[in-house]
């Protein structure tokens, strides 16, 4: 067996789980309930996408990737069942079938050096930035050179969001968290789920608040810990590590200091990030 490249980091990811898409209409299904294009997802080729409420709010995401006639959607865990739920009830006359294979399936994130291909792997670049590195899906674990832990630092420090933990169900708006600017969202496809908010969102420059990465001095706060800007409640904290995290700010807040419990916290927004001149 091929072993990956010791100058990787790989780590393999318990709370990511995999629901199985199979049957001659598996892509025009998921094109119609999804928020980016299922027809560009190749072999070597993943898809970032997510599924909204009729309101165009967020209630999941996932990378949609190919293995033979089927799409293997790699997703959060504790949310598989649920959204292999949710599809199921729009298949209507599609032919296809949905089912949570997470039992099935090893999910691991790798960065940094190329990984080497290994047999029976499903395989492909993280579409969001070329830094956030690969999705890997194996039956078995793989050799790791890295934990969990080390992903999470790293994303936190891309900007990258970690679903439920930094996206609110039935609030969240795409736009709000990146989706535009990190390939999540098609213009072109068509029509799909939510569509409308999602598109009047963009066209009319309706984005009121984003999820930022911020720089953390003291102690960590705790998810939805209030964020205040002279006294004002300006946002709330989302996931964090050590000294880094991700926090829901209104525009007029993107610049620090800003307080948030016993920490004080310095927006850092990242490169990719469109921002307008105004948020001062």
């Amino acid at each position: 067996m091929t072993q990956p490249d010791p100058a990787a980091h790989l780590a393999l990811l318990p709370d990511r789980g995999v629901i199985a898409v199979e049957g001659e209409d598996r892509v025009s299904f998921l094109q119609g309930l999804v928020s980016n294009d299922v027809a560009l997802a190749a072999p070597g080729r993943a898809v970032w996408a997510a599924l909204l409420t009729p309101q165009g709010k967020w209630l999941a995401d996932f990378f949609i990737l190919v293995e033979g006639a089927r799409l293997l959607l790699d997703c959060q865990r504790d949310q598989a069942a649920m959204l292999a739920q949710k599809l199921s009830r729009f298949r209507l006359r599609a032919k296809v079938t949905v089912r949570d294979e997470s039992q099935a399936w090893h999910v691991h994130a790798a960065w940094g050096a190329p990984p080497q291909p290994l047999p029976g792997t499903v395989a492909a670049p993280d579409p969001r930035l070329p830094e956030a590195g690969w999705r890997l899906l194996s039956p078995t674990p793989l050799p790791a050179t890295a934990d969990a832990a080390e992903w999470d630092t790293h994303r936190l420090a891309l900007g990258l969001p970690d679903g439920a933990r930094d996206l609110e169900a039935d609030k969240t708006v795409l736009l709000e968290a990146g989706f535009d600017e990190l390939s999540g969202v098609s213009w072109t496809k068509g029509c799909y789920m939510g569509q409308e908010l999602t598109a009047r969102t963009k066209y009319r420059g309706l984005i009121k608040r984003r999820l930022v990465p911020v720089r953390i001095e003291g102690p960590l706060p705790a998810p939805g810990t209030p964020i205040l800007r002279d006294g004002v409640e300006v946002g709330a904290m989302r996931s964090g590590r050590g000294a880094i995290g991700l926090a829901q700010l209104r525009r007029e807040a993107l610049a620090g200091p800003l307080a948030c419990g016993d920490a004080v916290l310095t927006p850092a927004p990242p490169a990719w990030m469109r921002l307008p001149e105004t948020a001062t």
